[in-house]
């Protein structure tokens, strides 16, 4: 687990309320410590003795997409709003979820859709989204352009791959559906997560769904040009979903909604940031690797691959960054209800807070 405070670490390390110094040495990187920044600067002035703990879990690895959360960390966006953040990496949407629900994390962030599901299993722990973090999904169909898959329609018949219980697979009676295929017009096979890429590129499976910021990024590193690809993403073909929020247990949010509302503010702020500078703000995220351990190129590839699909739309460019909208909101969970075969269909509010937002002024996108 990664802390913020006061104190030497190994390493040289040195990471104060969202201050970092190098130490004499590097993180594995060939960065260099810029001097702190105004807003840094005046969080030195608040004692972690002061701040009151957060503790957050991505939903998946360190990857470059987690550029708001150091960010925010490096320019003391937490420590302005008097928390302290401790971050763990995550192992998918479904595991933050269900930590998050345990208590193990203040805050998590996720796919609200799988917390819909978790919430009809799970009615005595409910969760809710309080903030997007990507305005649309990552969801896709992904194949290669040899195999002459040109569109949705040409996947009859065609042998697909993905994990049992991933959830754009899941997902896929309702894309089919829309895309005028039958949910039984292909043929699945079962394979790790981890085996998905390598075995698309080895041209064993004619396309494969996935989270594009998981799997584009691999296949290009295996050699794999994107130009080479075919990606249908289910948010163009009658899917318009969110991608990850950030989610917290109801009951947290109504005895700590100074830290809920806290949280979300400088994690918005970071989004802000980021968005207006991505090189400045990718250069935040290194020192906070895991012992060090960061691929500049690739990480900063899936960024870019985030920015250019993710991040951003016509609604955040109208409505601002971490809101939704809710007809749109509640059109997708209908569809997810559908696809996950849900007994019961959560209304938007119990999806999504948006109470503890910034002002739609405060999150409009920054020049």
């Amino acid at each position: 687990m990664i802390k913020l405070q006061f104190q030497r670490c190994v390493g040289c390390v040195l990471i104060g309320a969202g201050l970092l110094f190098l130490n004499g040495c590097t993180s594995g990187s060939d960065s260099v410590a810029e001097a702190p920044t105004e807003a840094a600067s005046e969080a030195e002035q608040t004692t972690p003795a002061e701040l009151q703990t957060v503790r957050f879990t991505l939903s998946w690895m360190f990857q470059g997409v987690d550029a708001p959360l150091t960010v925010a960390m490096e320019n003391g966006y937490f420590a302005e709003q008097g928390l302290e953040v401790v971050f763990e990496r995550g192992y998918g949407s479904a595991d933050s979820v269900t930590k998050v629900a345990a208590g193990q994390y203040d805050i998590g962030e996720g796919d609200m859709y799988s917390m819909i599901e978790f919430n009809e299993r799970n009615p005595d722990t409910p969760l809710i989204a309080v903030a997007i973090k990507y305005n649309r999904s990552p969801f896709a169909v992904v194949s290669l352009k040899e195999t002459g898959i040109e569109s949705p329609e040409m996947l009859t018949g065609k042998q697909m791959a993905a994990p049992s219980g991933d959830a754009v697979r899941r997902l896929w009676p309702v894309f089919a559906s829309n895309t005028g295929l039958s949910s039984d017009s292909v043929e699945w096979t079962n394979v790790e997560p981890q085996l998905r890429e390598s075995l698309l590129a080895q041209k064993r499976f004619d396309a494969i769904t996935c989270f594009t910021i998981s799997c584009l990024p691999p296949l290009q590193e295996i050699g794999v040009d994107m130009d080479d690809l075919n990606v249908f993403y289910y948010t163009e073909h009658g899917l318009d979903l969110y991608g990850n929020a950030l989610i917290v247990r109801k009951d947290f949010l109504e005895a700590n909604p100074e830290v809920v509302e806290g949280f979300v503010r400088a994690y918005v702020k970071g989004i802000q940031t980021m968005l207006a500078d991505p090189d400045a703000a990718f250069a935040t995220m290194p020192p906070y690797a895991e012992d060090g351990l960061f691929d500049r190129d690739l990480e900063r590839g899936r960024l870019q691959l985030a920015l250019d699909t993710l991040y951003t739309s016509p609604e955040v460019e109208q409505y601002g960054v971490g809101g939704i909208v809710a007809e749109r909101l509640d059109e997708t969970i209908g569809q997810v209800v559908e696809g996950f075969g849900l007994e019961t269909r959560p209304s938007v509010e119990e999806v999504f807070d948006g109470r503890f937002l910034p002002p739609v002024e405060e999150r409009t996108l920054l020049n």
